[in-house]
């Protein structure tokens, strides 16, 4: 897998009952931001950076490229999944034998508990069996984010690896696609 270009990209957009996961437009920039500066989203990730900085930084279409998948629910992003490239040439890396994608996501707080991070991330999730097929996916969570490591449960990921970091404990799953 090379850098960025591991996937097949863009796909078309991948429609669940609910949602609709496609690339990113010009017209979630505000979307981003509100969700790149919101405390409440940022609980577990080390802070959100103000809002005013995510304006000045943020290209004219954020999460543009290979991996960033907008979830859209009536027209509106209401967050993001990413399938990124691990970096396991870095002296941090965590268990490079696991693989090399990572899944994450975000949703905006008026998201939470309706079930679609599990929509999002089931359906990234069977493309990305599909487009690479036999490659597991890692995710990493705080152990403290109790939801995240529900969902990370429910979509199947297995615990490899637990560890400090960012100056709290650390969760580390897998999911190694079926035979």
């Amino acid at each position: 897998m090379a850098e960025a270009n591991f996937l097949p990209w863009p796909p078309a957009p991948i429609r669940t009952e609910r949602l609709v996961l496609r690339e990113s437009g010009s017209g979630d920039r505000a979307a981003f931001v509100e969700l790149l500066s919101s405390a409440e989203v940022h609980t577990y990730l080390g802070g959100a950076r103000p809002r005013d900085e995510w304006e000045r930084q943020l290209p004219e279409t954020p999460g543009k490229g290979a991996g960033c998948f907008v979830i859209e629910r009536h027209g509106a992003m209401i967050g993001i999944v990413e399938l990124k490239q691990r970096d396991l040439e870095k002296p941090d890396a965590v268990r490079p034998d696991a693989g090399k994608a990572e899944l994450g996501y975000l949703l905006l707080p008026q998201a939470w508990g309706q079930g679609y991070a599990a929509e999002a991330c089931e359906a990234v999730l069977d493309w990305f069996t599909g487009a690479c097929p036999g490659e597991p996916v890692t995710l990493f969570t705080q152990t403290a984010n109790t939801r995240s490591m529900r969902l990370a449960e429910k979509l199947g990921f297995t615990e490899i690896h637990r560890f400090e970091a960012w100056g709290a404990a650390q969760w580390m799953g897998v999911r190694t696609p079926a035979a």
